[in-house]
């Protein structure tokens, strides 16, 4: 390699970094899946960094301050990566569940260089929106299904999912507050379920029960998903106070738990009758599907649909928020992100949908494979495992207690599956994969092969 190659990286970096992350790179490029498969949770010593650079020391504890960084990843290609310690690594939940189509996709790479040797620039004042954001808007409200649901509204100015649901909030609040009729009935009330997670925003955290007492003029309850008794019973007690009903069709926050069908109708039904908002998050479940958002798949239409993470494929984190007409009651700057609209986001989640809409057979075909794999794995072992949470691609092998749980997620990152658990909140003992759109028959095979050796031998007893 020449030492003008990557001069700017080398600079920042320094050479020994570049050279390592080049070195990982050509490894991943030149090696297809088979042979990537074969080396899962094995070193090469060719590959790691050699020396400990950018240590986590001023990290906060809670993300890996003071701990070893031989796991953090080097560079990636797909669904695979390279740690700085040389080891290859299956990621099976997509980066931090945003990597729509895994690490480094060429397409969208390219169609990233592409757009900035074109000029479309990477962010520009909302005021002034470039093709691009319009584009995907129009795109957006076409995949949401606006003749037959209504929604036909998007608010794009946004960076973070937190944000998004922030601005959700902040429509029900301005639409009950400004009803005369409810005028008497006293604060509004928020409805959610146990287990969810609407972002890192104060205010919506209160929707899962944190900063209690903060709030003065709104209240906020939480019914178990799936339960339409206690769900019933809330809207027996507070009626026409519910400012909005919030919920994940598929809570991965929450072991997977995936809302049935029926019970989504009923909070509809429920909220019909109120004039309550409707809001579904699909933060984590939009993109990840053929028909883009899950409530489509369900045929149910909510008052706000909030979308981020896989919107962009993890490039830069654009989100928005879905909604009829008639909810357009926001001031300009009463919910945005000072980031803007980002333009090359906004092209790049222009591509998203394209590969999307490309791939549309292959990936239901897949994603039934591998959740079918699933079940008949808990069915080989219903003394460890419990039930298989999820749908599609986005699933939770729910064990039977706690200890198993994290036994099987130790020994599985031991083995080169990068997964996650649920285990600490009381009574959660899941572990938890979302796989990238690119995934192939073979890695599900081999992951499914993995797992049942490892509930077959359980090495972590």
């Amino acid at each position: 390699m020449v030492d003008e190659k990557w001069a700017g990286c080398r600079k920042v970096l320094g050479s020994p970094v570049v050279e390592a992350i080049a070195r990982a790179r050509e490894f991943l490029e030149q090696h297809h899946t088979g042979e990537l498969l074969n080396l899962v949770g094995q070193t090469v010593d060719d590959l790691a960094l050699g020396r400990e650079v950018a240590d986590k020391r001023y990290f906060p504890v809670s993300y890996g301050g003071g701990k070893s960084c031989d796991d953090d990843l080097l560079t990636g290609r797909g669904m695979f990566y390279i740690t700085q310690a040389g080891k290859v690594m299956l990621d099976c939940t997509s980066g931090h569940y945003q990597m729509t189509w895994g690490y480094n996709h060429p397409a969208l790479t390219a169609a990233a260089a592409e757009a900035m040797d074109l000029g479309v620039v990477w962010d520009n004042h909302s005021n002034t929106p470039s093709v691009p954001v319009k584009e995907l808007a129009e795109k957006l409200v076409a995949s949401g299904g606006a003749n037959e649901t209504g929604l036909d509204r998007i608010l794009l100015g946004l960076c973070t999912g937190s944000a998004a649901c922030g601005a959700g909030l902040k429509m029900m609040m301005a639409r009950y507050l400004n009803d005369s009729e409810r005028s008497g009935l006293g604060p509004p009330v928020m409805v959610s379920l146990t287990g969810n997670y609407h972002g890192t925003d104060i205010v919506t955290q209160t929707l899962r029960g944190m900063w209690p007492g903060l709030l003065a003029r709104m209240e906020t309850v939480q019914v178990e998903p799936n339960d339409d008794d206690q769900l019933k019973e809330a809207f027996r007690q507070y009626g026409k106070r519910i400012a909005g009903f919030w919920a994940e069709p598929l809570m991965m926050n929450c072991e997977a738990v995936l809302l049935r069908d029926d019970y989504l109708r009923l909070a509809r039904r429920l909220c019909t009758e109120n004039r309550t908002l409707m809001a579904l998050d699909e933060i984590q479940t939009g993109f990840w599907y053929p028909e883009v958002f899950l409530f489509r798949q369900i045929e149910i239409a909510p008052d706000i649909a909030i979308l981020g993470k896989g919107l962009t494929a993890g490039f830069h984190s654009l989100s928005g928020v879905l909604y009829r007409h008639d909810l357009d009651i926001l001031e300009q700057y009463d919910a945005i992100s000072t980031n803007g609209n980002a333009s090359l986001a906004a092209l790049i989640g222009l591509c998203n949908l394209q590969l999307l809409e490309q791939d549309r057979d292959g990936l239901a075909a897949v994603a039934a494979r591998h959740y079918q794999g699933l079940c008949q794995l808990a069915s080989q072992f219903p003394s460890l495992v419990e039930t298989v949470n999820g749908k599609g691609l986005l699933t939770g092998l729910k064990f039977r207690n706690r200890e198993d749980a994290l036994g099987f997620h130790q020994a599985a990152v031991e083995r080169g599956l990068w997964l996650r658990v649920h285990a600490y909140h009381p009574g959660h003992r899941t572990v938890l994969m979302k796989y990238a759109l690119v995934v192939q028959d073979s890695i599900v095979d081999f992951v499914l092969g993995v797992s049942k050796d490892l509930l077959k031998t359980t090495p972590w007893r």
